[in-house]
């Protein structure tokens, strides 16, 4: 179960270093063997490799309808591996689709994680709140 944010920075080539308390969950769970994909969100999913595949043949099975969506996620995805200190090279398709700058935030969200442009990532977080809480939350409290 991934959770938390992590405020990380891309280097000059792209890469991107995965916090020690989540890199040693994925050489365990995946052996550090990752896919990346495009969400319409404008952010980028992260999933271990076997939890990716689950969800891929669920994507690919869907109706002809559902093609333009079968593009964005399965077209977009991109298999990469965790190099020996940690870091995962995101391809500059994948950053410029999304305007992924050097300042990134890394969420975990349970199964996988979501990379943000840290302003984007502000940004829509500010809108939702200023939207108010939807309505299927209404009962929802701590």
């Amino acid at each position: 179960m991934f959770q938390g944010a992590s405020a990380l920075n891309l280097d000059a080539k792209g890469r991107m270093s995965i916090p020690a308390k989540h890199r040693d969950a994925l050489a365990v769970q995946c052996e550090g063997r990752i896919t990346l994909t495009r969400h319409p969100h404008g952010c980028l999913l992260l999933f271990p490799r076997p939890t990716w595949e689950s969800h891929r043949e669920q994507i690919a099975s869907w109706p002809m309808s559902a093609r333009t969506w079968q593009r964005i996620f399965l077209g977009n995805a991109s298999d990469v591996e965790m190099d020996s200190a940690g870091r995962i090279l995101i391809a500059p398709e994948l950053r410029q689709a999304i305007g992924l700058q050097r300042d990134v935030m890394l969420l975990g969200m349970g199964s996988h994680f979501e990379i943000w442009d840290s302003a984007k990532l502000a940004e829509d977080e500010a809108k939702a709140i200023a939207n108010g809480m939807p309505d299927v939350l209404s009962d929802f409290s701590f």
